[in-house]
């Protein structure tokens, strides 16, 4: 049976710099400002996963889709999915971007994915 978890150690990565980001002096302003325990954060930084309703916090603070940081075993035997397929609904999303821009960065991310793709490995 597939094994689905939250990937503790990605979501406490994104909020260390969206924290920094925002100007939040601390985990326990954050976690005060969240209304949850400071203890999530050390867990967390341990690899832990956060309890159900601070994982809805945290990742509404974020302003992203828990399912960003939701991992199964079947996704990791299929290998990593296309870049552009994952990047391309958080741009479209985005507000503060029109359609030009987001076609733009689309074909700039394709065109630098294809140059990795073809250069070889440690080059």
């Amino acid at each position: 049976m597939a094994r689905t978890r939250i990937d503790a150690r990605v979501l406490y990565s994104a909020l260390e710099h969206e924290r920094r980001a925002r100007g939040v002096k601390s985990w326990r302003a954050l976690a005060a400002e969240l209304e949850i325990p400071p203890s999530t954060f050390t867990r967390m930084a341990n690899g832990q996963a956060p309890n159900a309703h601070a994982f809805a916090a945290l990742t509404t603070w974020l302003g992203v889709a828990g399912q960003n940081y939701v991992v199964s075993d079947l996704q990791e035997d299929r290998g990593e999915p296309d870049l552009l397929t994952e990047l391309a609904p958080l741009l479209r999303a985005r507000k503060d971007l029109t359609e030009q821009d987001v076609d733009y960065l689309e074909e700039l991310i394709g065109a630098a994915m294809k140059r990795f793709k073809s250069e070889p490995s440690g080059a």
